[in-house]
Order: structure tokens, then C-alpha cells, then sequence
């Protein structure tokens, strides 16, 4: 990996090759994705079946489209009983975590005659998208539904593409059985976006999107925002780690690549105040990258947009980080807590050299749905928060209007707004 002094020109065009990955640059696809999106609209479930036999070769039709009670039965006899253990046992950490995310409607009710408050209601019905293909992640299945289900959404519908045969992986399947799919379409890319924004014979309209997918499928939810409600437009996926001369060089640089496999577009940082830490670790990034499966993924992505920043110092380092705003973030440090307590930006933030970041990803509970490409400076990762909608509760007895309505009147009339002043005059003419 590269070796570089952390100056402010480093940082500033560390930032510039980052934001080059963000989706928002990608509008060479913009109008394929515009033509997908118009043709659902239009021709509905016509549509969606011709996009699927011409991107997944698979034949889907209405009655097909849906996934049965049997294919989820079969898909039980596909998968390895111990990862449906491990599922059962990541999906009950998951769901404790999101539970005490949960928020309740209240009320105010004060002497005066008025009572103010907040409703809480869930959404009724939610999309969650699952890639297919190459990508199998039945960990993202549990993550997008989970939140939903706490939050008492009342229908959750989960489209994902289907294989040549017209079948959905077993994994995927029975991670959405488990995490509690109310229904499953075999349907993905952009047209699924569009199925689930418009709705089409087959497939209803949702309330809002979420889920992780390739560009199109993120340009076909930045396209649909309105319609629906989406939760994110999500980059490729990246890592940092602060650390010190305390930390291990081997576990330092097997978690940067752990994300670099995901994608050549993936980033890997680390920032280190030790040299001969950084020295090691890009030794053993080199070593790792000869034995791991995906090596020509990670050494694209390593190449590219992989860094290791030598830092004067932590308050540097820390400052660097927060510019960054990363996805990941990992503190490997002598006082991590101490580190921790000066960040302000990072969409998940792993403490010590035993959190590491796929802890995260499977196991430990939090939400690895994460804002990426900086947005951790003002988005945070997906929440039960996600899956509910607030109303206002206004009540004012006469009484209690009677002690200011002049007040709002002239208030109205400083605005010209005269109708909403007699709205308030009527009531004491």
C-alpha cells in the first residue's frame, strides 16, 4: 500500500478521489436507467417481465413472479443447517439492538387548556431490494428487514432477481423467511426500483425503498425519490483505522481488506502516528492479498483508493478521519476511548482490536446499512427511525386561544397573510 505523509494537500485530494466514487458521478447511466423507470411506469408488469428475461434470461411471469411456500420450503433443504443456526442467532442480536431504537407517540397536556404531542406511526408498506447474482448476502437481508419489523411496519415486500431457472438463492430466501418478509417478487435492477415505486399488477406500491444495489439500482432510487421515500444513495464501501504503535500490524491489515474485497471502487485507509506500523502493515497487506480469494478485486481497490497516512499526531489523525467521514471506522489504539469521544463523523465506529469491522457486519446487532462517500457528517445508518413517520398533535381550547389570538393575528398580518388572521378573528367576533 502507499505510504504518505498526512499534509493538507494529501488529505485534500485523498477527498477529491473519494468523492469520485460517488453515484451522484455516474450520469453516463442516467438515461438508460430514465427509460427503465418510464417504460414500468407505463407498461407495467409487461415491462418488468421483459427487463428480467432481457438482463437476468430468466422467464417470469404473473404466475411465476411471486416466490411460494414451496420454493421457501425447498431452500430450507438447500441450506446448511448451522448457517441457519447462525442466522437465528444474528437476526435475535439484531433485532435486541433495534428494539431499543423504538419510539412511542406523546402528549403534553398542560392547566392552561392545551395538549401538544408527537403520533408515531409506522409505514404501511416497505420495498426492500436484495441483489442477486454474484452478490449473496443474506446478512443485508436481515439488516433492511429487521428495523422494519420492529418498527411495526405492516407489510414488508422484498424483490430480489432471480437466477437463469427463475429461482432466488436459497441463502437470500431463507434469511427473508427468517427475518420475516411478508412477500418475495423475483424481480431486480432498476425495474424492480420502478415496479416498487409505481406499482404494477403484480406488485404493489410502496411507501419507501431500501436496500443495497449496483449503480443502476442506486440511480433508479435517486430517480424515484418523491414517489417514494428511499433510504440512501449508497457508494461503494470503505474503511478506516486509526491506530497507534500499540496496535497489530497483521489484524490492522486484514481489516482493511476486508473491505476492499467488496468492490475495485472500495476504500481502505489507515491513519497511524507510527511509521514502522505502517511499514508492517503494508507488508502484510501484500502478503494477505497472495492467499485471499478475491485478490485481482482487492488489488484493484487497494491500488486505487487504498492509503496509509502518517500522522504527526492523534488530534491529526482525528481530525483527518472527521474529514473523511467514513463508513467504517476502527480505533486501534492505547486509549481508544479517548479517540472515540473526539469523533464526529463515521457511520459505525469498532473500539479496540478485537471489534472488528465484520463483527459488525453479521453479528453484534447495530445496523451495517451505513452512510458512505462522507454523507456520516449528516446521515446515519438505517434505524428502526427509518421505517416510522411523526404527525404533530395540536389542541387549544377556547379558552387557551382566547389568551393569544391577537397575538397570531398580528403575526399573520405582518406576513399579508389576511385569510389565515380571520381564520383566528371568527372564532371571537
Amino acid at each position: 500500500m502507499r505510504i504518505q505523509r498526512l499534509t493538507k494537500d494529501a488529505k485534500e485530494n485523498l477527498l477529491e478521489d473519494l468523492l469520485k466514487r460517488s453515484p451522484n458521478n455516474y450520469g453516463q447511466y442516467e438515461q438508460g436507467v430514465q427509460e427503465i423507470l418510464a417504460h414500468v411506469k407505463e407498461e407495467k408488469d409487461q415491462a418488468v417481465f421483459a427487463y428480467t428475461k432481457k438482463f437476468d434470461h430468466a422467464d417470469i411471469t404473473e404466475e411465476n413472479i411471486k416466490v411460494t411456500e414451496e420454493e421457501i420450503e425447498e431452500a430450507y433443504k438447500e441450506v446448511d443447517p448451522k448457517l441457519v443456526e447462525i442466522i437465528r442467532k444474528a437476526l435475535l442480536n439484531i433485532r435486541t439492538y433495534h428494539e431499543k431504537q423504538r419510539q412511542y407517540s406523546w402528549f403534553d397536556s398542560k392547566p392552561d387548556g392545551t395538549i401538544l404531542g408527537q403520533k408515531v406511526t409506522p409505514l404501511h408498506r416497505v420495498g426492500v431490494y436484495v441483489p442477486g447474482g454474484k452478490a449473496v448476502y443474506p446478512s443485508s437481508v436481515l439488516m433492511n428487514i429487521v428495523p422494519a419489523k420492529v418498527a411495526g411496519v405492516d407489510e414488508i415486500v422484498m424483490v430480489t432477481p432471480p437466477g437463469k431457472d427463475g429461482k432466488v438463492t436459497p441463502n437470500t430466501l431463507v434469511a427473508a423467511h427468517e427475518a420475516g418478509a411478508d412477500v418475495i417478487y423475483k424481480v431486480g435492477g432498476a425495474q424492480a426500483i420502478a415496479a416498487l415505486a409505481y406499482g404494477t399488477e403484480s406488485i404493489p406500491k410502496v411507501d419507501k425503498i431500501v436496500g443495497p444495489g449496483n449503480i443502476y439500482v442506486a440511480l433508479a432510487k435517486k430517480a424515484v425519490y418523491g414517489y417514494v421515500s428511499i433510504d440512501a444513495i449508497a457508494g461503494p464501501s470503505e474503511i478506516l483505522v486509526i491506530a497507534d504503535e500499540t496496535a497489530n500490524p497483521r489484524f490492522v491489515a486484514a481489516d482493511l481488506l476486508s473491505q476492499a474485497e467488496h468492490d475495485e471502487m472500495a476504500s481502505a485507509i489507515l491513519i497511524t502516528t507510527s511509521k514502522e506500523l505502517a511499514e508492517k502493515v503494508s507488508a502484510q497487506v501484500d502478503e494477505f492479498i497472495k492467499v485471499l480469494s478475491r485478490k485481482e478485486i482487492i488489488r484493484k481497490s487497494i491500488d486505487t483508493y487504498g492509503y496509509i497516512l502518517l500522522a504527526d499526531n492523534m488530534a491529526d489523525a482525528v481530525e483527518a478521519a472527521n474529514a473523511i467521514a467514513s463508513e467504517h471506522l476502527e480505533i486501534v489504539t492505547a486509549n481508544p476511548f479517548d479517540v472515540m469521544t473526539r469523533i464526529k463523523n463515521a457511520g459505525a465506529i469498532f473500539i479496540g482490536e478485537y471489534s472488528s469491522e465484520p463483527l459488525g457486519d453479521y453479528f453484534a446487532g447495530p445496523n451495517h446499512v451505513l452512510p458512505t462517500n462522507g454523507t456520516a457528517k449528516f446521515f446515519s445508518p438505517l434505524s428502526v427511525d427509518d421505517f416510522i413517520k411523526k404527525s404533530s398533535i395540536i389542541y387549544y381550547s377556547r379558552e387557551a386561544l382566547e389568551e393569544v389570538h391577537e397575538d397570531i393575528e398580528s403575526f399573520a398580518k405582518s406576513e399579508q397573510l389576511t385569510a389565515h388572521a380571520n381564520s383566528i378573528a371568527v372564532r371571537f367576533e
